[in-house]
């Protein structure tokens, strides 16, 4: 049988054809549009991600038996709010993880509700990213769209509903809107109170794995499958990456250099770290999970590379770099902001420790270093709770630098074990899909039989050493400048 993955990110969706036995046969992409209209906004058009991923569904399968295909499911973008009016039409371009513009509700949420008792309600507090924040803003800057909302969905969920009708979500991605009771796995009702909206409007809750529904009769003959195709829950795209890189269980670790980055454990019992500096999530496998999210991590080197040094060429850039662990330039990852473990809106970018002799190599070897930098201080707050990391998996397209590998495996000094295929989310979701039509007994079966690590990047003690000594005048640069910000 075959299973399709449906990795709807920030900038394309990715889609990916795999076999029962984990072996990928195609793989597609098709880009959207992203719009800016206000500076810290980011904003994307829900029907855009429908065309795209059926245009992608139907190239994806050309020349394969498609009566073969057994089962959909997604990894998404996490924490976007999407709403439709009882018309079932959007009513507004959806409002994205990366948007900034909820800084009075966030503070709110934290500082009037409180953060005690957000964690008792979520186990999370409020991020500017997160989804019960944007209900808040809409709630007051456009109360005539906040009376019309029938439907709050995230954005793979309304990939799923414009498939299946199913309206539906995953514990993994309902994790991330501030709404859902994460340890009970269902959603809070003082929440609901605080952003005034009723639980009818809110999808039924599914573990990743579960069905959802079949495709819809007029969808299936559009893409040339069968009715009987099933559509499973998914994933947000962290938890759907984790899955795909055999991220599942307990005190797994897996690093994602994606647009924004992230550091995710793995774990059997639930847990909150006691500033929530953490994200404290359910996963994927039916467990749970702890993450760090930065908010721009290879966006940090696209936008050096692209933007500034107006080059494509990646490798060339850092084949200069030689000098590990002696460089005298710093550079803060906070291009839109940062979440963990600062959760600061207003921070920014900066490069510090420029001196005459500094050069072009110096610059961009200190863009790699500093995302590095903001994640081990994730790991740093995951290492305060006692969780003991020795290895973890990397995927997403900052994995392909085989020096940012380095870096990152001796600033965190971890071994860093690359997999046979960093296909990430979309991977995931297919994974997830073959789980849901019964292909697999459960996630952690599938990881086993289907994730191969294929190298591993040692730390070096002298480097790690080098590291040390380089992060330690790293962790007090945003507290020294934070001020600045306001």
């Amino acid at each position: 049988m075959l299973y399709i993955g449906i990795d709807l990110g920030t900038s394309a969706v990715k889609l990916l054809l795999m076999d029962e036995e984990g072996s990928i046969k195609n793989i597609v992409s098709k880009e959207y549009p992203l719009f800016f209209p206000h500076p810290g906004w980011s904003e994307q058009h829900p029907e855009d991600w429908y065309e795209k991923s059926m245009e992608g569904i139907r190239e994806l399968t050309e020349g394969y038996d498609r009566s073969k295909v057994a089962g959909i499911s997604f990894g998404g973008q996490m924490h976007g709010l999407v709403a439709l009016d009882d018309r079932d039409e959007v009513i507004r371009p959806a409002i994205l993880w990366n948007d900034g513009r909820t800084g009075e509700e966030t503070d709110y949420l934290n500082d009037v509700v409180g953060k005690d008792r957000l964690s008792q309600y979520t186990a999370n507090i409020a991020f500017a990213g997160f989804t019960a924040p944007k209900i808040l803003w809409m709630k007051k800057n456009e109360p005539e769209n906040f009376a019309r909302m029938a439907k709050i969905m995230l954005p793979k969920d309304y990939l799923a509903y414009r498939l299946s009708g199913s309206f539906c979500t995953d514990v993994s991605d309902a994790s991330g809107m501030l709404l859902m009771d994460v340890k009970n796995r269902c959603w809070s009702r003082e929440m609901m109170d605080i952003c005034g909206i009723k639980e009818e409007q809110l999808p039924r809750l599914y573990e990743s794995y579960e069905i959802v529904g079949t495709l819809k009769k007029e969808v299936a003959g559009e893409l040339g499958l069968s009715a009987d195709v099933k559509v499973i829950a998914g994933a947000g795209d962290n938890a759907a990456a984790a899955v795909g890189t055999g991220t599942v269980g307990d005190g797994m670790c897996n690093i994602s250099l994606g647009t924004s980055g992230t550091i995710f454990i793995s774990s059997r019992k639930f847990g909150v770290d006691e500033h929530n500096a953490l994200h404290s999530f359910a996963h994927a496998d039916g467990n749970y999970h702890l993450m760090g999210c930065m908010l721009s991590a290879a966006s940090c080197n696209k936008w050096w590379a692209e933007d500034i040094l107006k080059t494509k060429d990646y490798a060339a850039e850092q084949e200069a770099i030689h000098a590990l662990g002696e460089n005298n330039v710093f550079y803060l990852p906070y291009l839109m902001g940062e979440r963990s473990p600062h959760n600061d809106p207003k921070a920014r970018a900066m490069f510090i420790g420029m001196s005459m002799d500094t050069t072009r190599a110096d610059m961009t070897q200190a863009v790699l270093e500093g995302v590095a930098f903001g994640l081990r201080d994730s790991l740093e707050v995951a290492r305060s709770l006692g969780v003991s990391i020795e290895r973890t998996k990397i995927c997403g397209g900052g994995a392909k630098s085989p020096l940012w590998k380095k870096i990152i495996a001796n600033v965190m000094d971890m071994k860093v074990d690359v997999i046979e295929s960093e296909e990430g989310p979309a991977l995931g979701g297919a994974m997830l899909a073959a789980v849901g039509c019964g292909e697999y007994p459960d996630v952690e079966t599938i990881a086993k039989k289907i994730v191969k690590v294929v190298d591993t990047v040692e730390p070096e003690p002298e480097l790690v050493e080098k590291y040390e000594e380089k992060y330690s005048r790293f962790k007090k640069i945003y507290p020294t400048v934070k001020c600045l910000y306001r």
